[in-house]
């Protein structure tokens, strides 16, 4: 992006509060430096401080805080490679070590671990040049790219051969149906808000809040500013199903994004996106342009005088974005640290305006619910759960990949869609809502896949992410390399989230390492150490970082 085109779309600007830095965020200056420089050089920076009338300072603190802003000239290629539940389950020690072993000594060659990214379906995986690929084929890709060949490996893809079942659109010239409808008066706001309150629609992103619920907040928010944003952050080990959502459903996506805006009366919006999901971004770009050349963004959208802005902002890097206050933050142009709520993005969002953000997969489900009605969308659930949902489901099974069911559905339903535990072995233990679920085991195997029931069997649906662990799977093994996940990603603000991860993750390993043994005084320990983080941190991420170790606790024989 131009230094001109980063200020036309950063025009809003803050006042200093709570020892924040007023103006327009430089989030954007700062990876375009980098993808023209492949580094963030420090003459560059001085000149960004210069040009912008910012203190260096401020930009050296929102270098150091993004994992994806490198302050060192990149190698040729440089290799990332994954360590997180899915490929740990995947065997990614061996074969990472097997990766190091290949480069060791090739100075054209960094080899480097990273968090997820996102690419559960074909663990144990890894990147070249920020391409995502399988580690096995890390070695051909890494001399494709010294010979300055782009090979990208393909990611698997399970979508049904009818398409999946909530596209209500079987034509591409039907699509933004239910958009145009509510632009032309034909439903109204309220009735779409009403439809999505009646339909039970949650949302899909982790922590279940009545969409109709929030749409309503949001629209009667005072002040003549609003905006809305879509959370595409998805970080967490063994969640990638809005990844597969925006490569395939971006029409969905968008539709019920800019349905949102136009319902609560917001004129521009972001998809707030990873870096590591760049093919997906480029699909959500061609997208966008495709809605300009349709009418359906610009000043005057189809003649109805109303404006409608839709553009993407690419993470700097994080899993604590995924938490809304803390992407807020680094939209503005902070660090990304979670705010004290309330006030909720809802009332005080973007800039201080009301914001409405919903994940990927919730506004994916709004032009159906809107276009066919809310006892269409109840009916698809099973017994008493109500409409549709997608899972990514990893680990131990045949099938890895992104699946659209019932909700209710049964943990051994999904299990069995995935082609079931993988080699016919015996199942141990599932994370049913990705890595900050609980660990439950065989024994609900009938549970079904929805919020409330999953609470009673002492998880949660959470992310969307079925994890499946064969027996024989050391849990409290997979439970520390969860825990060391969350150690990792803790943005450090707030203290029983960075100390408490980081002894409980000591405790742990240091048992591990003994013969995997806790006694009763470590055990207590970390029981004390979950009830403190649980009660105290600041977002979420401390609050369940050891939910799934005492899961293993309550059930040693899970594995």
């Amino acid at each position: 992006m131009t230094t001109e085109a980063h200020q036309r779309r950063w025009v809003p600007g803050v006042e200093a509060r709570a020892g924040k830095f007023p103006g327009p965020s430089l989030i954007g200056d700062l990876m375009g430096i980098q993808r023209r420089c492949g580094w963030l050089p420090r003459k560059e920076l001085e000149e960004l401080a210069r040009q912008r009338r910012r203190p260096l300072y401020e930009i050296e603190g929102l270098v150091s805080f993004y994992p994806h802003f490198r302050t060192e000239p990149p190698t040729t290629v440089t290799v990332g490679l994954c360590h997180d539940l899915t490929c740990w389950l995947g065997g990614s020690d061996a074969r990472n070590a097997a990766v190091r072993d290949v480069f060791a000594g090739d100075d054209d060659v960094e080899v480097t671990e990273i968090s997820c990214p996102g690419r559960c379906d074909i663990a144990p995986a890894a990147t070249v040049n920020d391409r995502p690929c399988r580690t096995s084929e890390v070695p051909d890709l890494v001399d494709a790219s010294k010979n300055g060949v782009g090979a990208v490996s393909p990611t698997a893809s399970h979508r049904p051969d009818g398409g999946w079942p909530n596209d209500p659109y079987r034509d591409d010239d039907q699509r933004y149906g239910s958009l145009r409808a509510l632009l032309a008066g034909q439903v109204s706001a309220e009735e779409v808000i009403a439809t999505l309150q009646r339909s039970g629609l949650r949302g899909m992103g982790g922590a279940g809040f009545p969409t109709g619920k929030k749409w309503e907040l949001t629209r009667g928010a005072e002040g003549p500013v609003k905006y809305a944003i879509c959370n595409a952050d998805e970080s967490e080990p063994g969640t990638f199903k809005d990844r597969q959502l925006l490569a395939e459903q971006p029409h969905l996506v968008l539709e019920g994004m800019l349905i949102g805006m136009v319902a609560v009366g917001a004129e521009q919006g972001w998809v707030f996106i990873r870096h590591e999901y760049g093919p997906e971004e480029a699909v959500l770009e061609a997208e966008i342009e495709q809605l300009h050349r349709i009418g359906l963004l610009g000043d005057d959208v189809l003649g109805s005088g109303r404006r409608l802005s839709l553009e993407i902002f690419t993470s700097p890097g994080g899993y604590i974005l995924g938490e809304e206050t803390a992407l807020i933050e680094c939209m503005e142009g902070h660090r990304g640290e979670p705010r004290n709520k309330p006030p909720f993005p809802g009332i005080y969002g973007l800039w201080g305006r009301p914001t409405l953000m919903n994940s990927v997969e919730t506004f994916a489900h709004v032009p159906i619910i809107v276009g066919r009605g809310d006892a269409w969308w109840q009916a698809q659930g099973r017994g008493e759960s109500t409409g549709l949902k997608f899972f990514a489901v990893s680990g131990h099974v045949s099938r890895p990949g992104v699946y659209c069911v019932p909700m209710g559905t049964t943990v051994g339903e999904l299990i069995d869609l995935a082609g079931g535990v993988a080699g016919g072995a015996e199942l141990g233990a599932v994370q049913p809502g990705g890595a900050s679920s609980n660990f439950i085991g065989p024994d609900h195997l009938d549970t079904p896949l929805d919020f409330g029931t999953l609470a009673e069997a002492g998880s949660m649906l959470g992310s969307g992410a079925m994890v499946v662990l064969a027996k024989g799977t050391n849990t409290l093994a997979a439970a520390t390399n969860v825990l060391r996940f969350f150690r990792n990603e803790s943005c450090g603000k707030c203290v029983p989230c960075r100390a408490g991860s980081t002894k409980a993750h000591d405790l742990l390993t240091d048992a591990l390492s003994n013969g995997g043994e806790l006694d009763d005084a470590r055990q207590a320990r970390l029981r004390e150490l979950e009830v403190v983080m649980r009660k105290s941190s600041i977002c979420g991420l401390g609050q369940v970082a050891l939910g799934p170790v005492v899961s293993v606790l309550d059930q040693p024989a899970g594995g």
